[in-house]
């Protein structure tokens, strides 16, 4: 039913996507019951299933799911459909997750997420979230614009959204990191976007934002550093170009991998054509890790993410 234009109730009435819906995401040690407790869970809350996805991995013993579930209240009545409150079911549900030992969440399903998106001099991963953001498509609420540059102060005030001009240098980047935390922490942001900012976190800033910063790179890592990796492919007659979404850790560009874009180039691109294929490789990426992340699709496991799609 997901991405449909009406959801039916359980009295046969409709109601637009969104209203009266709700996301769990919680994963815990695998046992048998787990999914029959959580649908018994749901039925007495008077809340049917949308949409299910679940994973056991038999190797760690450790059990992921995210449900969709809607509230059954009749379209018609308008304090029934918004019942119950997400703040009722969570109190609800608390004993069930302590029971089961989940470590879980659960949020209104139309529920925007505030991010805060960082970025350097390439606008082109910045552009695509900020209008997808802008003409719904992402479910996301951009709080501001953190850029170590001044030129895409334009760009973001086209879209309304407030730039910060954050400079680094070696000797002010604690200064620096300091006064993006502080925004973090004032802005109520709940994921950090690095979209092709190119400036490396210290840990003392990745150990803040574990879990809820998304950094995006090329593919070519680690074969191909520095200065024109594009170019430097090109002149080894690469067959692919891609890129690779992660959650920002301590390890430069190895942290968990959450989305990844590969396509096929040929002798006849220039370096030029593979930058471009490049540019879009990371915007799919990047993209694609933010919306899943917003769904509550994503569950760290370790060092790599389970992502219930």
């Amino acid at each position: 039913m997901i991405g449909t234009k009406e959801t039916p109730t359980a009295a046969g009435q409709v109601r637009g996507p969104g209203t009266g819906e709700f996301v769990l995401t919680f994963h815990c040690p695998d046992s048998l019951g787990i999914v029959q407790s959580v649908a018994d869970f749901l039925l007495k809350q008077e809340c049917y299933i949308v949409d299910l996805k679940q994973f056991g991995d038999r190797g760690a013993g450790h059990f992921f799911m995210r449900v969709h579930f809607a509230s059954a209240a009749p379209a018609g009545d308008s304090a029934a459909v918004e019942q119950p409150a997400v703040e009722q079911l969570r109190d609800s549900f608390a004993p069930l997750a302590g029971e089961w030992n989940m470590d879980w969440r659960l949020e209104r399903r139309d529920r925007k997420q505030r991010i805060l998106v960082m970025v350097s001099k390439y606008d082109h991963c910045l552009n695509d979230l900020l209008v997808r953001a802008r003409n719904g498509e992402l479910p996301v609420e951009i709080a501001a614009v953190v850029s170590n540059h001044p030129d895409l102060e334009g760009l973001a005030a086209w879209h309304g959204v407030p730039f910060h001009h954050i400079p680094v240098t070696a000797s002010t980047k604690p200064e620096a990191e300091a006064a993006l935390l502080e925004l973090v922490d004032a802005l109520g942001v709940e994921l950090v976007v690095l979209a092709r900012y190119m400036q490396v976190l210290s840990d003392s800033a990745t150990a803040r934002l574990t879990g809820r910063a998304i950094n995006i790179h090329h593919s070519f890592l680690p074969s191909f550093k520095g200065a024109k990796p594009y170019h430097q492919a090109h002149e080894r007659g690469v067959k692919t170009v891609g890129a690779t979404a992660h959650y920002v850790n301590s390890e430069l560009d190895e942290g968990p991998i959450i989305a990844q874009q590969v396509i096929e180039v040929d002798h006849t691109y220039t370096p030029a054509d593979l930058v471009s294929v490049g540019k879009d490789a990371e915007c799919r990426a990047l993209t694609n890790a933010v919306r899943w992340h917003a769904e509550g699709r994503i569950i760290l496991s370790g060092n790599r993410t389970v992502i219930l799609r």
